[in-house]
């Protein structure tokens, strides 16, 4: 059974701690970094987007035209900081286009 705290504290706390208690950054994380991707890369990108993952620090993403992997290889560096910004922190340190 689970502990009940009589202090009252704010919803953004309380889920705060409850993601910290049960280990959950990473997974929250994954689902953050691809939601930031479609949003960010918008439909253009987002066609020729077949998988987005996060492992660790570094973001594959798989992408079925050459042309635009070639394209975005040329902004790696401001695709990451675009992405970490959007996400609140840094979770993405590399930039992976398959």
């Amino acid at each position: 059974m689970a502990k009940r705290h009589n202090d009252i504290s704010n919803l953004n706390d309380a889920l705060k701690d409850f993601v910290k208690s049960n280990k959950l950054q990473k997974g929250l994380d994954k689902v953050n970094v691809e939601d930031a991707w479609k949003r960010l890369m918008g439909n253009g990108v987002n066609n020729y987007t077949t998988a987005v993952k996060l492992d660790r620090e570094t973001l594959y993403v798989q992408l079925s035209s050459s042309v635009l992997r070639e394209e975005l290889s040329y902004g790696k560096s401001k695709i990451i900081d675009m992405l970490n910004e959007e996400i609140g922190r840094e979770v993405i340190k590399k930039l992976i286009l398959r």
